[in-house]
């Protein structure tokens, strides 16, 4: 990731998103929120003033008798209902610029993580991911809150009581009130700034301790199968006890910072009162005034008390954010280039070549090399060989999730650099291995296929795919759900809903990535039912373990060390006594053994 940001920057990024270009309907509701906090709190500042000079009024003067201030009173009145209406609707204004600008950012890094190359989620943790999207928006709705409700607005009263001070009584009551707020401030930044280190460490922390709660609980069997219970209780206590560690330093530390602002807020509270105290004994200052002073002080240090737990949580939402936003700086490696184009759409099988590419994970680990092919319109190539030697690779790269170090590959005679990866993906269906499904209904999962399908269409693919008569006498039919990975189903079912779903996207070029290498004998043979029929109008490339698989492929590409080492029909290769011929009797060797076994 790139490396951690400032506050500013952070501040920076939030701020191009609360004021977006074009949204002349947003920024007039900023700016009618921010004249509703201005009329809010210059009613605020009147109310001592009126309520001073009702003060005034009523006490005694001579003997004389009372007058009841019913203007003073009612402006009093009046005052207090403004602030609190102007106040009410600023919030009310603001609430749709905070929750649209919160849906935006975690929309747009959804979004963003999605277009991170296939490279950059295989390094990072899923459960890390969600938590950093998750803690972000919170971050967002604090600071967005805090900063507009609380800081905001009591920096324009301190300004606003300041000027009122001055102007009333002199300069030195503003003085000492501006150097109070100020040592206040001042405080409270450092020192925050200083504790914010333990909130970082606590968000470390929790991401850790909810990365292996969320790796535990989907691997689920396996812990049971190796009776690891204890195992993972004590990585995750091991992650919650140093989360509990920061947290408890990040509280002793909260303790000191409190202690600190009510101490400089009472030194400045006791130093002004004893001046008025001093004026209205010696100077003829009315009890009034001693009260307007005494109001004005208790009303700017309330806000300010909180303005320490509202900085920190500013703090605490910025960090938050910080990761977030990262993520949204995270370089994209797969990109489209500028002039890329879409590939032509068309009902007719594609054409796919291979030419002299070369591909490795790192400089000193080439996977792939000088591989060259061409998979003609409706024919099917097999690639085969031993685990390692590179054929799930030609899959991810064919579907642009990486890019040849060198060569050409080439869809219809274009290369794959040249066209769009959302046109590319689109002519293209995959059958995997291991099908991992959504936790959502049987429907849902095959419809995936082509999200706008209607049930006819659905039911027809899963009748092909051999899988509807299964669903039929499921009680709940297609609205089945099928369990968090599509663990509810067996691993054959799996792989007709799978083939299902790419029968619907109906794609002009096939890839069958040992889509039965993982089943029984049995089940294979039912699903090769199915996958005859998805293979027989479409260009196939089949990535295959057992070679049983493959011997009715036009080609079969052998790989080792990642070259081709062998190339032909099965007839031929066998004639070759070459490794094709080598790993077919060990194949062979092995499905004798089991059937003896049965």
């Amino acid at each position: 990731m790139p490396k951690s940001r400032s506050t500013l920057s952070t501040v920076g990024s939030l701020l191009a998103w609360l004021w977006p270009r074009g949204d002349w309907h947003g920024q007039a509701r900023i700016l009618l929120a921010f004249a509703s906090l201005v009329a809010a709190k210059i009613a605020t500042v009147l109310v001592p003033v009126y309520y001073s000079r009702a003060v005034d009024l009523l006490a005694p003067k001579h003997g004389g008798a009372l007058v009841v201030p019913v203007a003073l009173i009612g402006a009093y009145g009046l005052a207090r209902i403004a602030a609190s209406g102007f106040g009410e609707w600023r919030d009310a204004l603001f609430a749709r610029v905070q929750q649209r600008t919160v849906r935006r950012v975690a929309r747009e890094t959804f979004i963003h993580l999605h277009r991170l190359s296939l490279a950059f989620h295989l390094e990072r943790q899923t459960g890390g991911l969600a938590r950093a999207i998750d803690r972000g928006t919170r971050g967002i709705e604090q600071v967005l809150r805090f900063a507009v409700f609380n800081i905001l607005p009591t920096l324009f009263e301190v300004l606003l009581v300041t000027g009122i001070l001055w102007r009333m009584f002199n300069w030195r009551f503003a003085a000492i009130t501006f150097g109070a707020v100020l040592t206040y401030i001042g405080f409270t930044l450092l020192f925050a700034n200083w504790r914010v280190r333990f909130r970082r460490e606590m968000n470390s922390r929790d991401s850790d301790a909810q990365t292996k709660a969320l790796d535990s609980l989907l691997n689920y069997e396996t812990v049971k199968y190796f009776g690891n219970e204890a195992l993972e209780a004590a990585r995750f206590d091991a992650s919650l006890a140093a989360y509990e560690r920061a947290a408890v330093k990040s509280q002793v530390t909260l303790s000191a910072l409190n202690f600190g602002q009510a101490t400089i807020i009472t030194l400045g509270l006791v130093a002004v009162m004893l001046m008025a105290a001093g004026d209205v004994a010696h100077a003829g200052m009315s009890v009034g005034r001693f009260v307007l002073v005494n109001t004005y002080l208790i009303q700017l240090y309330q806000p300010l008390n909180f303005l320490g737990f509202v900085y920190r949580e500013i703090k605490q939402g910025l960090v938050d954010m910080e990761q977030m936003f990262r993520l949204l700086a995270e370089h994209t490696a797969i990109t489209d280039r500028p002039d890329a184009r879409p590939l032509t759409p068309s009902a007719a099988p594609a054409s796919l070549a291979f030419e002299a590419v070369r591909f490795g994970y790192g400089p000193e680990r080439t996977i792939l090399d000088d591989i060259s092919f061409t998979l003609n319109p409706g024919k099917t190539i097999a690639i085969v060989g031993p685990t390692g030697s590179g054929k799930s690779t030609i899959t991810r790269l064919i579907f642009r999730f990486y890019e040849p170090s060198a060569g050409r590959i080439l869809i219809d005679g274009t290369d794959l650099l040249d066209l769009s990866q959302e046109s590319l993906r689109a002519a293209i269906g995959v059958v995997p291995q291991d099908t991992v499904l959504f936790n959502d209904t049987i429907a849902y999962n095959i419809a995936y296929g082509r999200p706008d399908a209607s049930e006819a269409e659905i039911a027809r693919a899963a009748r092909l795919a051999q899988i509807h008569d299964f669903i039929a006498h499921l009680p709940q039919g297609y609205a089945t759900r099928v369990g968090e990975r599509g663990l509810k189903l067996s691993g054959g079912e799996r792989q007709r809903i799978a083939i299902a779903r790419t029968i619907l996207k109906n794609p002009r070029l096939l890839i069958l990535d040992e889509a039965t290498s993982a089943l029984d004998t049995a089940t294979e043979r039912e699903i090769n039912t199915a996958l005859r029929q998805l293979v027989e109008t479409r260009t196939t490339l089949v990535i295959a373990h057992r070679l049983s698989t493959v011997i009715d492929a036009d080609e079969i590409l052998v790989l080792a060390a990642g070259r081709i080492a062998e190339r032909g029909t099965h007839a031929a290769l066998l004639a070759k006594s070459g490794l094709y011929a080598a790993l077919w009797a060990i194949q062979a060797a092995e499905h004798q053994s089991v059937a003896a076994a049965d």
